[in-house]
C-alpha cells in the first residue's frame, strides 16, 4: 500500500523551492553560452526554441514577452560541452546548436501533475532533466519568462533519487541486496584511458560520458583503477583548462584539475610548450599567459567559483548494497559509482540510470 501511494505522488512535490531556469535561445552563440555558464551558479543552462534568453537586456525582454509561439526546452549545455568544443579549435561565434547532440533529447517537458512513476518512466528512457512549469510563483526580475509568462524549473535524476531515499523502507528488502544480484553493474559502457595517454585522447569519451552521466576512468597497464577525469569536476572549471588538456597526460591533467591549482612542475610544462601545440586554445586564449596559468590567478583562469564536487573518485564493490551505493553517489553529488575488485581492478560502473530500473520495476509491481 505504501508503494502504491508513493507511486501516485505528483512531481510538483519535488519542485517545491526549485529556482526558475536560466534560459538561452537556440539562436544564441557558443560564446553567449560560455558567458552564461561563467555568470551563474548552476552547472547547466537550458536551451530553448524561442528567443527568450536571460542574457537579453530589459528592453529586449519586454519585446520578447509580446512574442506568440510555443516555447520548448530542447537541450542543456555545460562547461564540459564548452571545453570539448573549444579543444577542437571551434569558434565562439558558432551557433549554440553546434553543441546540441543529435541523439534523443536529454530534456523533456512534463506536467506538474505527472506522477513519480511517470517521471521515472521518462528518465528510464534516457532523459536526464524534466522541465516543469513552476506553479504559484511570483516571478522575479531575474527569472526567464516564456509563453504565458511561465517560468520553469527542472528535476534531475539526483532529485528523484533523493526523494526515493526518503522512502527507502517502502522498497525493502531490495535496497539491502548486493548490486551484483540486481543486474545493474554496467560492464559494457566503461569509458577509460591509460594514465599515460594524452589527456586529449579522452575528449570523445568525455562527450560520451555526458550522455551516459558517467565519467572517464584512468587505468594502469594491469587494469587497476587509478582515478578519473570527471565531467562533474570539469563543470566547476572554465575554458582555462583547454591548454592543459592539449599538452598533459591523462594523469597529469587529473592532478591539474583536482589539486585546487596547477602544480609548479605542470606550470613550467605549460609555459615551455610551443604556441603551436596550444593552437586549439586560440579562440579563447588571453593575451596574458600568466592569467591562465599562474597559481594566484588560478580561479580566474581555470577554476570557477561554482561549488565543486569532491575530488576523489568514488568506488564500491560487487557485494555493496544498493542503498549504500545510492548514498555514496548522492553524498558526492555524482550520478555513478565505479565498481572495483579487492585488488583495485576496474570491473564496471553503476549509474543512476541502472538503479532506476530497480525502483521502476518495484513500483510497477505494486501498482
Amino acid at each position: 500500500m505504501a508503494a502504491a501511494r508513493l507511486s501516485r505522488h505528483e512531481i510538483s512535490d519535488l519542485c517545491l523551492g526549485k529556482p526558475a531556469l536560466r534560459s538561452l535561445s537556440v539562436s544564441d552563440t557558443v560564446g553567449d553560452a560560455l558567458a552564461a555558464l561563467k555568470g551563474i551558479d548552476d552547472a547547466y543552462v537550458s536551451v530553448w526554441t524561442c528567443n527568450h534568453s536571460f542574457l537579453r537586456n530589459q528592453k529586449e525582454k519586454e519585446k520578447e514577452k509580446e512574442e506568440i509561439g510555443k516555447c520548448i526546452c530542447i537541450a542543456k549545455v555545460c562547461m564540459v560541452d564548452m571545453i570539448c568544443f573549444l579543444s577542437k579549435s571551434q569558434s565562439l561565434c558558432a551557433p549554440l546548436s553546434a553543441l546540441i547532440p543529435e541523439c534523443s533529447p536529454l530534456v523533456r517537458h512534463l506536467a506538474p501533475t505527472a506522477t513519480i512513476v511517470e517521471a521515472i518512466d521518462v528518465m528510464y528512457e534516457g532523459v536526464h532533466n524534466l522541465v516543469i512549469p513552476i506553479q504559484n510563483k511570483y516571478p522575479t526580475e531575474s527569472d526567464t519568462l516564456h509563453a504565458n509568462n511561465t517560468a520553469y524549473c527542472w528535476l534531475t535524476q539526483e532529485d528523484v533519487f533523493r526523494y526515493l531515499l526518503n522512502s527507502i523502507g517502502v522498497f525493502s528488502p531490495t535496497p539491502c541486496n548486493p548490486i551484483n544480484t540486481l543486474a545493474i553493474i554496467d560492464t559494457h559502457n566503461l569509458f577509460a584511458v591509460a594514465h599515460d595517454d594524452p589527456a586529449s585522447s579522452a575528449l570523445d569519451l568525455l562527450a560520451l560520458s555526458l550522455l551516459y552521466q558517467s565519467s572517464v576512468a584512468l587505468l594502469d597497464p594491469h587494469g587497476k583503477f587509478l582515478g578519473e577525469i570527471s565531467p562533474f569536476r570539469l563543470n566547476s572549471c572554465d575554458e582555462g583548462v583547454v591548454p592543459a588538456l592539449a599538452v598533459l597526460s591523462a594523469a597529469d591533467f587529473t592532478s591539474f584539475i583536482h589539486c585546487g591549482g596547477p602544480p609548479e612542475d605542470l606550470l613550467h610544462l605549460l609555459r615551455d610548450t610551443p604556441p603551436t601545440a596550444l593552437s586549439s586554445f586560440s579562440s579563447t586564449g588571453s593575451d596574458d599567459d600568466d592569467y591562465c596559468f599562474s597559481g594566484k590567478n588560478w580561479k580566474a583562469g581555470g577554476y570557477s567559483g561554482r561549488a565543486a564536487r569532491r575530488s576523489e573518485a568514488i568506488v564500491c564493490y560487487r557485494w555493496s548494497s544498493l542503498v549504500a551505493v545510492m548514498i555514496q553517489a548522492l553524498a558526492h553529488r555524482v550520478s555513478y559509482v565505479w565498481v572495483v575488485e579487492d585488488d583495485g581492478t576496474l570491473t564496471g560502473i553503476v549509474t543512476f540510470q541502472g538503479m532506476l530500473k530497480v525502483f521502476r520495476d518495484h513500483l510497477k509491481s505494486m501498482c
